[in-house]
């Protein structure tokens, strides 16, 4: 287990063949996504010149997946990172990108343990998601960088009947989603 806490180091030949230093074979992207969503860190280095490269196969790696239909970034998502790109909010957009991410996951291993026990209710979701949305008001500093949704009170949200469907009709297509990925 000692050896899984470190990156899987690939190291990519002068032919662009990616090798996997821990089985002595060749990999693909679709391989190094799969290591990926086993938990496992890559490292993904250029023999020759010993730069990384990690950053530059993932990348490629999300856009094989968006061109192939799997779209998990919506498009005003994709808008709003090239605009971080060319604006000087681009200082604050990885950590909240990266604590934004720390908290789904934090989040997706709650509901994983509720469903694991058998209870359908997810307890505890509503005040996940005001917290969330109280973090990126706070990141952003009250710009609203998601103008396809109004913004408004996590409980009202609760409250609502048409929106706990919704949240039942998500969850029950994360849960095919992920019996498809066993």
């Amino acid at each position: 287990m000692a050896e899984d806490s470190k990156p899987l180091l690939i190291k990519r030949y002068a032919s662009r063949r990616l090798y996997n230093t821990e089985t002595s074979d060749y990999v693909t992207l679709d391989d190094i996504a799969g290591f990926i969503r086993t938990g496992r860190e890559v490292q993904i280095i250029d023999l020759k010149s010993g730069d990384d490269l990690t950053r530059q196969y993932l990348l490629q790696i999300i856009a094989e997946h968006e061109s192939r239909g799997e779209n998990v970034l919506p498009v005003n998502v994709l808008n709003d990172l090239v605009r971080a790109y060319t604006t000087q909010a681009t200082s604050m957009v990885p950590q909240f990108l990266q604590t934004s991410f720390e908290m789904l996951r934090e989040s997706q291993e709650k509901v994983m343990e509720t469903m694991g026990s058998g209870s359908m209710k997810v307890p505890g979701l509503d005040v996940m998601q005001a917290q969330q949305e109280a973090f990126m008001k706070a990141m952003t500093g009250g710009m609203n960088w998601n103008t396809t949704q109004p913004s408004e009170p996590a409980a009202e949200k609760a409250d609502d009947g048409e929106d706990l469907d919704d949240i039942k009709k998500q969850l029950a297509e994360l849960q095919d989603k992920l019996s498809k990925l066993k």
